[in-house]
């Protein structure tokens, strides 16, 4: 396979960089989950480093109390004031940013995050998790079983882990575990030890023009294994099996599949959903039964993000108690179907990520798992224009299957407005297809149109990359004001 040049990059062979002769590291876009993770990992290392974003946040002020220097704002001023000795960016950070230019201009190192990360990666038996959906979970439930395995890991992860309080930290094991992101296919920079793809699926539209754009990527992906490394694989995923065929033979050999058939590696039989949450289910590996898996989080995709893991545990010699003990021990990332609170009248409000239709009917399948009787109201903030154009009628069908829907103006992230592209191709499909939308025009509004129309012993889901979440925390503090003005 010929070495493929990723989009935008340069020519010429980027310069290596040697960590040794740096001292100051300065990251754009310090406020984002992956940059604050990848400040958290150097700042322990024991670089001085600093950076800067456009607003705060909850990532920020989390590492500012760790100790790294966060400013507000771009500003060339930033090069002179932190003595920068290499400059990181993260995606949100245009090429045509001042601050950006002027590095350049003074020969000052310039990667962007996944190239500053596998340079630490890469130097480990790095084990590394792709997918367009189920990433986080995936390395978040391997890093924990690593952790319980006293393996000391070092942790990079796109969100938060609820059990272990932070997005990243450095551990004084050989392995490092890091969620690869396909977005702008920065994936392919990395060389992992053991390669877990969950599945494969048509999103980015703005970064790939189809799905085989997308496989291909994933392709030169599963290419840049170690020698001795191994390939963890969703079988029973239609975009997984079309990387697979495309895969050389010499790569097969080094692949596991996963799934719920007997024919894979790794395979779960007898699974169980619990109303309320919660699954379970039997783990086979390599034709062996090796017992029962119960799990606190919900949802067939949480089965097979769970498979993954009991996989790559497998293979690295993890006792099988420990894997059972730290699955039932795990509760997940934050705002992957994470409850926000239980509210008066028996009101369930929950927060999830999701910002495809596959994430999104997975989560609304999980929940139908977990409380069959309850009522749902999903509120969704749809999240990049290029996305909703693609997508829309996919969200609306998504949402037409709710008994009650909200939806809000679209969350731009970096990209532009396009000219006739915003909520309402959704919700016009959505009142096509029969559905019950009420289009909102901001977070206040939405808020407000929920407390109209929430009954005792509903769920409220809200559903998305952007802030999405703040409507919930709104209706919380709404509905346990009446009650206390009710008394």
């Amino acid at each position: 396979m010929q070495p493929h040049k990723l989009k935008g990059e340069s020519q010429v062979e980027r310069k290596k960089v040697d960590l040794n002769k740096i001292r100051n590291i300065h990251l754009m876009g310090i406020g984002g989950a992956g940059m604050s993770g990848l400040a958290l990992l150097f700042h322990e290392l024991g670089f001085n480093v600093s950076g800067c974003d456009m607003g705060r946040n909850s990532y920020a002020e989390k590492i500012e109390k760790r100790g790294v220097k966060v400013l507000y704002g771009h500003d060339v001023k930033h090069l002179d004031d932190c003595h920068v000795d290499l400059l990181a960016y993260s995606s949100a950070i245009l090429p045509s940013n001042a601050e950006l230019i002027e590095a350049r201009r003074r020969n000052i190192p310039v990667l962007k995050r996944a190239e500053l990360l596998s340079l630490l990666f890469d130097s480990k038996k790095g084990i590394g998790v792709a997918g367009t959906h189920g990433k986080t979970t995936t390395t978040s439930l391997i890093s924990f079983i690593l952790e319980q395995a006293d393996m000391k890991p070092t942790i990079a992860v796109g969100g938060e882990l609820c059990d272990i309080g932070c997005n990243a930290k450095i551990g004084t094991g050989e392995y490092m575990v890091a969620e690869l992101d396909e977005s702008d296919e920065s994936f392919e920079y990395f060389h992992p030890y053991f390669s877990v793809v969950t599945n494969v699926d048509w999103d980015h539209v703005n970064q790939y023009p189809s799905i085989q754009a997308v496989a291909d990527a994933f392709v030169r992906f599963l290419s840049n294994i170690k020698p001795d490394g191994r390939l963890f694989l969703c079988g029973e995923d239609s975009g997984v099996r079309r990387v697979i065929a495309e895969l050389p033979e010499d790569l097969k050999q080094k692949m596991f599949l996963y799934g719920r058939d007997p024919s894979f590696d790794f395979y779960a039989t007898d699974i169980q959903y619990h109303c309320g949450g919660g699954l379970s289910y039997t783990f086979y590996a390599k034709g062996k039964k090796m017992g029962t898996i119960d799990l606190v989080i919900s949802g067939e995709h949480n089965v097979l993000d769970s498979l993954a893991a009991c996989g790559v545990a497998y293979e690295l010699g993890v006792p099988f108690a420990i894997v059972q003990k730290s699955m039932r021990m795990f509760h997940g990332a934050k705002r992957r179907l994470q409850m926000r609170a239980m509210c008066p009248d028996n009101i369930l409000v929950y927060d999830d990520y999701g910002h495809h239709p596959r994430e999104m009917e997975a989560t609304l399948n999980a929940v139908r798992l977990m409380y069959p009787d309850r009522r749902i109201v999903l509120i969704f903030q749809p999240h990049r224009y290029t996305r909703t154009q693609a997508l829309f009628g996919q969200f609306a069908r998504v949402l037409a299957s709710v008994p009650q829907a909200v939806l809000l103006p679209i969350y731009a992230a970096d990209e532009r407005p396009i000219e006739g592209v915003s909520s309402k191709l959704i919700s016009a499909e959505v009142a096509r297809l029969g559905g019950n939308c009420i289009l909102a025009s901001n977070k206040i509004e939405a808020a407000d149109k929920v407390l109209e129309i929430v009954r005792p012993g509903d769920f409220i889901l809200t559903e998305g990359a952007g802030d999405v979440y703040v409507i919930g925390d709104l209706i919380v503090q709404e509905l346990n004001k009446k009650t206390v003005a009710a008394l």
